[in-house]
């Protein structure tokens, strides 16, 4: 009789252990399956979001937006406002006027002046990686007034 007791009470034991480790199993496929409809999503959402960039132009020596680069960067933001995972290259750039110094400051500044608007438009600050590359990728050639006007920009991408 204690036997069959002990004998019982082991088998009911293995089917508790049996039990729990289909249910957690169970859960665990439920949670991986679940974490990969999220990434798909996540991807499809970062795809939407990448169709869009702004441009914005400046004057000769300038780091100040005009009416037609905050007009732009409203529009980018509003843009942005269904994408709040998404995140942001603001990068500056300017044309070979003047020196390297001083073109590698403004190309910064003109980063910088993207960012703090863009913020102001309430995008977090961590959301935006603002960096300036001074002459080194231009737009058009600087042998123009054209090419140098469309050197002098900032670019604003979905990373």
């Amino acid at each position: 009789m204690r036997l069959a007791t002990v004998l019982a009470l082991s088998l009911l034991a293995l089917g508790c252990q049996a039990a729990k480790t289909n249910a957690y199993n169970a859960e665990y496929d439920k949670l991986q399956s679940q974490a990969q409809q999220q990434r798909q999503m996540d991807e499809a959402e970062h795809a939407a979001a990448q169709k869009f960039a702004a441009i914005v132009y400046f004057a000769t020596g300038s780091a100040a937006l005009d009416a037609d680069a905050q007009q732009q960067l409203r529009w980018f933001a509003g843009k942005m406002g269904i994408y709040p995972l998404a995140t942001f290259d603001v990068q500056g750039f300017a044309d070979a006027t003047g020196g390297e110094a001083t073109n590698a400051a403004l190309s910064g500044e003109r980063a910088q002046a993207v960012s703090n608007y863009l913020q102001s438009l309430g995008i977090a600050q961590q959301r935006i990686y603002a960096e300036g590359f001074s002459t080194s990728s231009p737009a058009a050639s600087n042998a123009t007034v054209e090419g140098r006007k469309n050197n002098r920009r900032v670019e604003v991408t979905v990373r």
